[in-house]
């Protein structure tokens, strides 16, 4: 997603909106790596040169995730706490991404360029809903 998409799709003034559109946005992006992972673990897996059975387990733990984080976005007003969760979610996800390759997988060259890159993706959707639950904050105040 390019950063005019990204600056359209935040463009709101009400920051209630805009939490709850990148909430929306990150169910959509994990749900579509979570059914990817469980649908084609094999050819994946040898793609990225991860375990098949890894990608299946990440891939059902990323469809419930993405099934949580698509109910908390329906809501007309997301609560606080589960938002929280959902960014803290999000950057240990990120930090154990980058921990794994580190210290234990051995991916392909595209596995390693993929981990970085979807720990960068995961990151970016928890500092941008932290930041739209922050200015929802701040308005309310």
């Amino acid at each position: 997603m390019s950063a005019a998409q990204l600056a359209a799709l935040a463009r709101t003034t009400e920051p209630n909106t805009m939490l709850r559109r990148f909430l929306a946005l990150d169910a959509v992006v994990t749900g579509a790596n979570g059914v990817a992972y469980l649908a084609a673990s094999g050819p994946l897996g040898r793609l990225l040169g991860v375990g098949p059975g890894l990608l299946l387990g990440l891939g059902a733990f990323l469809a419930v995730f993405a099934a949580g984080v698509g109910l908390l976005a329906a809501r007309p007003r997301p609560a606080a706490l589960p938002v929280r969760a959902v960014v803290e979610a999000n950057l240990a996800w990120s930090a154990l991404s980058l921990l794994a390759l580190a210290v234990w997988l051995r991916p392909t060259t595209a596995g390693a360029v993929w981990t970085v890159l979807q720990a960068g993706t995961v990151a970016g959707f928890a500092a941008l809903q932290y930041a739209a639950l922050r200015g929802r904050q701040s308005t309310s105040a």
